[in-house]
């Protein structure tokens, strides 16, 4: 039997915000997020909380994308109705935010379902179109205390101007953005992942020297972080990116 936690959705969605981060990047774990997120969803309709309401279906629809993400590192595509889910949670949470006029919940929304089409369906074009929008709204996620709301999306675009619209500099200014907002929050958890794909950018914007003092960063704070092995790996292969480029020139 489920405990209730009790508590406002707000209050639920903060502690399901926590351990969805110690899932995503630690421990691989997401059930105690999705507990969390489902209480924060069940207090809200008990209070009549809309804005409560969004943060928890968004919540949930983040839980999703991790789990979803965690079927790709492991070289399998993830369940279409594990998708759907994903795709539906979001829409709602864009619904709400939409229907009450919040800004930064609209921004939080927009891009959760730019990270479906971008991450789980390949579909740029149909990605930025919600992109797009939510990097108008990124400054409400900053004056409402989400830095890492307004990193995400910085970082995306980052990854659209490396991916689709090739344009390296203009990847290096985004992704530098999502860096620096991500250091200002001081989640060691959150800031490798940040270094690598700045890494990345400085290396198609032709500064490997810069892109191998970014991934040597990001390695030694994978680890002490303790994250994810694929996360790990991750920074350890851009390290072997960055070092190929800065000998080869």
């Amino acid at each position: 039997m489920t405990t209730d936690p009790g508590g406002t959705a707000v209050e639920l969605c903060a502690a399901a915000d926590e351990a969805l981060a110690e899932a995503a990047f630690r421990t691989g774990k997401f059930g105690a997020a999705e507990q969390l997120f489902a209480a924060a969803r069940a207090a809200a309709a008990r209070d009549g909380d809309r804005l409560g309401e969004a943060l928890a279906v968004g919540g949930l629809g983040m839980t999703f994308h991790y789990r979803n993400i965690t079927a790709l590192i492991d070289g399998r595509a993830p369940a279409d109705a594990d998708v759907a889910a994903e795709e539906e949670l979001m829409r709602h949470a864009l619904s709400i935010c939409q229907e009450t006029g919040d800004s930064a919940g609209t921004a939080r929304a927009l891009f959760g379902m730019g990270l479906v089409f971008q991450v789980l369906r390949r579909d740029w074009a149909a990605a930025m179109s919600y992109y797009w929008p939510a990097f108008g709204l990124a400054e409400a996620l900053e004056e409402c205390g989400d830095l890492y709301g307004r990193s995400e999306i910085h970082r995306h675009i980052g990854f659209y101007y490396l991916a689709a619209d090739v344009r390296p500099r203009e990847a290096v200014r985004q992704l530098a953005l999502s860096l620096a907002l991500r250091e200002r929050l001081g989640d060691s958890r959150k800031i490798p992942s940040a270094l690598v794909s700045l890494s990345a950018a400085e290396i198609a914007a032709e500064n490997p020297e810069r892109a191998l003092e970014l991934a040597d960063r990001a390695v030694t704070m994978a680890r002490e972080a303790r994250l994810l092995p694929w996360r790990l790996r991750d920074a350890e292969q851009s390290l072997r990116e960055a070092r190929e480029a800065a000998t080869s020139r």
